[in-house]
């Protein structure tokens, strides 16, 4: 008998023990599980939330660059365009300041053409009054014949 009583003793302790941790221990136990699980679940929630925010910051930060570099390259293709246009315009300007010095310079040479003319026709004029006055043997009075040594002059 007393294996009974031992044994019916420990299944009434066993029953009392079972009954206070499923009414006192085992609903904190299951509440810090749950409380862990959703904790869990949260976390995991952020943790994909993060990777789709980084995601897309890489794909914004791609497109940025691109963008970026789509102005970089527009702006360097405008000042090469802007630098071939002042290129041409100094060359525009070289050839009218070159047409410029050519003009003065035909016109300088023109002149002292001119000057060189006269005063050939003033040697000439002078030659052939020396060459007269030899052939005659007589000096010639410049202002006498004023009048004819400038008609000589004009028809040389």
């Amino acid at each position: 008998m007393y294996l009974n009583a031992t044994l019916l003793a420990q299944i009434t302790v066993f029953i009392i023990l079972a009954l206070f941790t499923m009414k006192y221990v085992w609903p904190p136990i299951v509440k810090a599980l749950d409380e862990r699980a959703a904790k869990i679940s949260e976390g995991l929630a952020e943790a994909e939330r993060g990777r789709q925010s980084l995601a897309l910051a890489a794909k914004h930060s791609a497109e940025t660059m691109r963008e970026g570099k789509e102005k970089v390259a527009d702006m360097i293709a405008q000042a090469e365009k802007r630098a071939d246009q002042i290129i041409e315009e100094a060359k525009v300007q070289a050839r009218i300041e070159a047409e410029k010095v050519v003009a003065a310079a035909k016109s300088e040479i023109e002149q002292e053409a001119a000057r060189m003319r006269e005063s050939l026709r003033g040697r000439v004029a002078d030659l052939a009054v020396a060459g007269a006055e030899k052939i005659l043997r007589r000096e010639v009075d410049a202002k006498a014949h004023a009048e004819m040594l400038a008609a000589i002059k004009q028809d040389l």
